[in-house]
């Protein structure tokens, strides 16, 4: 038996968007065009790592980010914000049998029981706010119930690890107090160190790393410390597994990661006691993954495993109740 899904994270909105985008927003965004998929692709059935097809009848419930790249400036975060909020309805309008929107628990639980894709509306690296905080709120209103202030560069909200002393701007902390005003909840993948232990001394509601692993078990400086994850854990949130090779094991190109790579981050952090913290944050199609764990049709054969190894109490909290308990407590 297939145990409902909820994913944090996701880029293939935005990739399926991209042939829509204007060709300048494209060119600053610094993406390749052999990287954008084909027009006509949608979230029903496409060649990405997630879609309904992909998720073959497994419920499912997907955090479809808006990515907003580092190379992009305010004003064009917000027109690549509308380009993909449009498509994710549109899809949601072209195939009511496939796909539902997301906006709070009773979505949700209707999407899991019909057995649809649900399709929850998230920003990593939310830069159009910078354009005017008023963005918090349409965002909101729109239906996003979480947010990142950055990717991997320093910007006009906060930094990551590619500038690892700046802390959150003004504007930054601005944003913080406004997303917690409006139930949108923050995430802290990406933000560099500074600017999460920042993030503890003025956020008052639980935050999350929507994808992030643990840096104990590899070093990357994109995971999580022992004494973030607790951090997250003791104010009530959650930690996405991340699905990266490059953020699974300390060298990648050695040997693809296995199962048991996978299984040492969920492990370490249980001994943290995190049965209530873990849960599922993929980045599909916004990074490489090991190949038995390369799209949403590998969801089934890694949820059998995990079973036998934790057990079906455990493995269903992870992979979505965990998830789902959150969201409805803090978002919806």
């Amino acid at each position: 038996m297939a145990y409902p899904v909820f994913d944090l994270h996701c880029d293939t909105a935005t990739m399926l968007s991209l042939r829509n985008v204007p060709a300048d927003v494209v060119m600053a965004a610094g993406v390749p065009e052999a990287l954008i998929p084909a027009a006509g692709q949608d979230l029903a059935a496409s060649s990405l790592a997630v879609s309904a097809a992909a998720a073959g009848g497994v419920p499912w419930l997907q955090c479809f980010a808006c990515f907003i790249p580092d190379g992009l400036d305010a004003e064009q975060g917000v027109g690549l914000w509308r380009c993909i909020s449009a498509y994710l309805d549109e899809q949601v309008y072209a195939h009511p049998d496939a796909l539902a929107a997301v906006r709070g628990g009773t979505d949700a639980r209707a999407a899991i029981a019909a057995g649809r894709l649900g399709v929850v509306k998230t920003i990593e690296n939310a830069r159009l706010f910078a354009d005017d905080l008023e963005w918090v709120h349409r965002c909101a209103q729109e239906g996003v119930c979480m947010a990142s202030l950055s990717w991997n560069a320093r910007g006009p909200l906060a930094s990551g690890h590619d500038d690892e002393d700046a802390g959150l701007t003004p504007l930054g902390r601005d944003a913080v107090r406004r997303m917690e005003a409006e139930r949108m909840v923050l995430d802290v993948s990406h933000l560099n160190d500074a600017c999460f232990d920042e993030v503890t001394r003025i956020a008052q509601r639980p935050f999350v790393a929507s994808h992030s692993n643990a840096r104990a078990v590899c070093g990357h400086p994109r995971n999580l410390t022992d004494a973030q994850f607790c951090e997250i854990r003791d104010r009530g949130g959650i930690v996405g597994l991340n699905y990266c090779s490059d953020f699974l094991v300390d060298d990648p190109q050695e040997a693809e990661p296995t199962y048991d790579d996978v299984c040492a981050h969920i492990e370490h952090w249980l001994d943290l006691g995190g049965e209530r913290v873990v849960a599922l944050g993929s980045d599909f199609d916004g990074c490489e993954t090991p190949s038995w764990l390369a799209d949403a049709s590998k969801l089934g054969a890694f949820q059998e495993q995990l079973t036998k190894r934790f057990g079906a109490q455990l493995c269903m909290a992870l992979c979505g109740g965990n998830a789902l308990a959150f969201f409805e407590a803090n978002a919806w």
